[in-house]
């Protein structure tokens, strides 16, 4: 595969940057908003200068390969999560970067799970920590006083939430509850990463099971005290700040411009449990050298750069990623504490446990998220029958993990070499 196969954007943002430039190639912070404020803020004073470069989560592979195959390579440092670097990984197209890790750590401080994962499952770096993040829920105080009695709002159940939200419909006569369906909504990681383990304990394994039938059949009692303008939604901001959603879930860089807006108005805390338990998913991103770069002197500069703690502390209060150095974020702003907050309350719920991003997909990442949006619509909003839609989108599901030979991810149980099964 040739570099002519890249997409002609990247291919003229490559090739109109000389190599004073490094060019790093990121799936991360993409956003119109988000690219602006990495350009103008988080790179603005690295030396040699960084071409920040937004690249399609969808193509991400496919274009990496191709960049690695090329005669020469254009790009210096690439970003992505830790799920679509290992793809990259097993076919060679990183290198080793264990002097780098090695450097940087005399002058900053890096977590040792965070270098653990960084060796994806071998004994060498492939990876530097970059930024780290997760998703929560966050309310408006005016929610707070219709909490069902007795509960803790760290520590809630999907039962107490959906009583919740049947007593602010009760008080109010709207629908305060929000989600994230919206065309470009995360929706699909609130599947994966939490209602779904909650109720069965995995993602995938039982995905047709009887505990999923549960999980479904109680989001669609919460979806009668939901907005139904939630399949509009792309991002909680917005319904959070005009009062339309007073309680919501979503990516904590999604709602840290509700929070930073209104910082006196939110509270941030971890989504519920289930009878399996509560999950998070943990979301890490890396900073890569590509096999060819064409100066790695360059690409460590732009790594260090990046990782830099007062770059670290700026990414958090600009874009609403959190450090994975040491960093002092006593001094940003309240909106940022408040998520902070939230995330830190996230991490060490009583009994929490990480549901891992999806991984070894490759090419079959999009159709992947795509069987649980589908579900989504077809259950909840169309009301068709939970084990109809449950049957035929675990055949397609079981499908994609056997064309995708994708091994099972935690809170799955290991599949061992064969892709992992659909129960």
């Amino acid at each position: 595969m040739k570099l002519k196969k890249l997409s002609i954007a990247v291919v003229a943002l490559l090739a109109s940057a000389s190599f004073a430039q490094v060019n790093v190639v990121s799936t991360q912070l993409r956003p119109v908003q988000e690219i602006e404020k990495v350009r103008t803020i988080l790179v603005k004073d690295a030396k040699p200068e960084i071409n920040y470069i937004g690249e399609d989560p969808n193509t991400y592979m496919t274009r990496m390969l191709a960049e690695s195959q090329a005669s020469t390579g254009k790009v210096h440092v690439t970003i992505a999560l830790d799920s679509e670097l290992s793809p990259l990984n097993s076919a060679g197209a990183l290198q080793d970067i264990d002097d780098v890790m090695n450097r940087l750590s005399t002058s900053r401080e890096f977590s040792g799970s965070f270098k653990d994962l960084a060796k994806m499952g071998g004994n060498n770096t492939r990876f530097i920590p970059f930024l780290t993040n997760t998703f929560q829920m966050a309310a408006n105080k005016k929610a707070l006083q219709y909490l069902p009695a007795g509960a803790n709002i760290n520590n809630l159940t999907w039962a107490q939430t959906i009583q919740w939200a049947k007593n602010m419909k009760a008080a109010t006569g709207e629908d305060k509850f929000g989600l994230p369906g919206g065309p470009t909504g995360l929706i699909h990681r609130f599947f994966q990463g939490y209602a779904l383990p909650a109720y069965t304990g995995g993602v995938v394994r039982n995905f047709k099971s009887a505990d999923a039938e549960k999980m479904w059949a109680d989001l669609k009692d919460l979806w009668t005290v939901t907005n139904k303008r939630s399949t509009s939604y792309n991002a909680m901001e917005e319904p959070l700040k005009t009062g339309e959603v007073w309680v919501a879930f979503d990516h904590t860089a999604r709602l840290l411009p509700a929070l930073n807006d209104k910082p006196d108005d939110f509270v941030a805390f971890p989504a519920p449990a289930g009878p399996k338990g509560r999950f998070f998913m943990p979301v890490i991103s890396g900073l890569s050298i590509p096999k060819n770069t064409p100066d790695r002197v360059a690409s460590e500069a732009a790594i260090a750069h990046l990782t830099s703690p007062a770059v670290q502390a700026k990414a958090l209060a600009e874009v609403g990623w959190f450090p994975t150095v040491k960093a002092d974020i006593g001094t940003l702003p309240r909106g940022v504490q408040v998520a902070a907050l939230g995330v830190g309350q996230t991490f060490s719920a009583p009994g929490a446990r990480g549901a891992l991003l999806p991984s070894g997909l490759g090419a079959k990442n999009g159709e992947f998220n795509k069987v649980f949006i589908d579900s989504f619509q077809r259950i909840i909003v169309r009301n068709e029958d939970v084990k109809t839609v449950l049957a035929q989108q675990g055949q397609a599901l079981a499908d994609v993990m056997k064309e995708a030979n994708a091994k099972c991810w935690a809170p799955d149980a290991s599949s061992g070499t064969a892709p992992c099964p659909v129960q």
